[in-house]
This record gives C-alpha cells, sequence and structure tokens, in this order.
C-alpha cells in the first residue's frame, strides 16, 4: 500500500497569531505537525502540501480577510513543516476553499499513485474536509489525524469529523501514524 501524507495550509497567516487568518490555538500544532512530515520524510513517504495563493483582489476576500496573498510573509509555510533532505513533498497551490474535488488536485494525487492518504493542518471545516472529502470521493483510503487539525469553530469542526467517519475516513492521532518523539 502507498501512502501519502497531505499536509493542508500549514501557512502563517493560519498558523501564528499575528496572522491575517488566524486560527487559535493551531501554533501548538506546529511540533506535532513537524514531527509528522519528519516522519515521512524519514520513511521517504511523499508529502502533498496544499497552501493558499490568493491575487490580491480575490473574490475569496468578500467572505474571509485578506490572507494567503502571493509573496507576502503570510503565505509562507511555518518552518518546520517544509521538508529539505528529502525531494518528495509537492507544494500544491490552490485559490479556493473547495478543491479536493477538482481536476488539478485529483491529477497531482493520481499521479503519486497512491491509495493511502494521512490528512492534518488547518482548517478542520474548511481545507481540510475539502481535502478528504475530495480523496474520498476518488475512492481513496482517508486518515484524519485528529491531532494534528484545528478548528475555527469546534462544533462544526466535530461535526466535519463525525461526516468524514461517515463517509469511511479513519480518525486517528499522530502517535499511531507517528510513533512517539
Amino acid at each position: 500500500m502507498k501512502t501519502v501524507f497531505v499536509d493542508v495550509d500549514t501557512q502563517l497567516d493560519f498558523m501564528i497569531p499575528s496572522g491575517a487568518l488566524y486560527v487559535p490555538g493551531a501554533e501548538s500544532l506546529i511540533p506535532t505537525i513537524a514531527r509528522l512530515n519528519r516522519f515521512a520524510a524519514d520513511h521517504r513517504i511523499p508529502i502533498l502540501s496544499t497552501v493558499d495563493a490568493h491575487s490580491e483582489n480575490d473574490p475569496e476576500f468578500s467572505i474571509w480577510p485578506p490572507h494567503c496573498v502571493r509573496g507576502t510573509t503570510g503565505q509562507h509555510k511555518v518552518a518546520g513543516t517544509l521538508i529539505d533532505k528529502y525531494s518528495a513533498q509537492f507544494v500544491f497551490e490552490k485559490q479556493t476553499v473547495e478543491f479536493g474535488s477538482t481536476a488539478p488536485f485529483l491529477a497531482e494525487i493520481e499521479r503519486l499513485g497512491a491509495d493511502r492518504f494521512v490528512v492534518y493542518g488547518v482548517v478542520t471545516e474548511h481545507c481540510v474536509r475539502s481535502a478528504a472529502s475530495g480523496l474520498l470521493k476518488a475512492g481513496k483510503r482517508v486518515e484524519v489525524v485528529t491531532d494534528a487539525i484545528r478548528s475555527i469553530d469546534e462544533q462544526a469542526g466535530a461535526q466535519v469529523l463525525s461526516q468524514l467517519h461517515a463517509a469511511g475516513a479513519t480518525l486517528t492521532t499522530s502517535t499511531a501514524i507517528a510513533g512517539t518523539n
């Protein structure tokens, strides 16, 4: 079984308190996500890292404050989530929350040739949901790492996890995936 780790939107604008669209508590995930990415690299597991990449006048900014604008500091991934020692970390730029069923995302998934996807990052009720749902709809095995995701609205996040589980996703932990430090 070939596995791919999916690191969703671990960018400065979401993950740190001074970020433009900070997800409360997301900074506490950084060591866990870094550990998952190091584990993947150490075991030669490809990592698909999604990143928001918005234009300055992106239509999404009518819903959300401007964030992850191309070329800004906030668009960068958090230190520790980028892996230098292993060249199989692929960064997938996206402009929309609803990317998980799009042709470019699914083409990248097919190119990787995996059947098991370990999903983590932010935000549970938006981009994590989109990635996991798209993978499930494509018939892939999905494992959502519950201690490596964060929600803006905890109730909405819990509902999404319940829906993903009902759709066939496995809910797991970073320890179950990567062991302890």
